[in-house]
């Protein structure tokens, strides 16, 4: 019984050996940092990989495209200290502990379109543009 538990303990203990140096190596390298200008509360990227969402400490959200580039800001209060991209990059959660509240914020990227020299109808100067925009596949 004493000579089981002896083999029992030394192929543990063997197996315990190799499986602690089987790890793989993992490379890394930072792709790219974002300078702020105020300290960075949290951080939600978007499911598509597309925006970069970030609360600094004075309650603005930060929009970076993927690229790093700033696109846009939102002022959403210091009362948040906590946001999530919903189940559509459309939607941000903003929590807040202090005032025990989360907040639905519906987001839209507007684009803009250059219809320079695109045939119209009407006026030219009319306060209503509707383009249509063909994209072939």
């Amino acid at each position: 019984m004493k000579q089981k538990i002896l083999i029992f303990l030394a192929a543990f203990l063997t197996m315990m050996v190799f499986s602690a140096e089987s790890f793989a190596r993992v490379e890394w390298d930072v792709q790219q940092k974002l300078k702020m200008d105020t300290p960075p509360v949290d951080v939600a990227v978007s499911t598509d990989g597309k925006w970069i969402f970030v609360l600094n400490d004075s309650g603005t959200i930060l929009i970076y495209s993927s690229n790093g580039k700033l696109e846009d800001k939102i002022s959403v209060g210091s009362h948040v200290d906590q946001i999530r991209v919903g189940p559509k990059d459309n939607l941000l959660l903003l929590s807040s502990r202090k005032n025990k509240t989360v907040e639905l914020l519906t987001i839209d990227f507007i684009n803009k379109i250059n219809i320079s020299g695109s045939p119209f109808k009407g006026s030219a100067d009319a306060p209503v543009v509707v383009a249509v925009i063909i994209r072939k596949t």
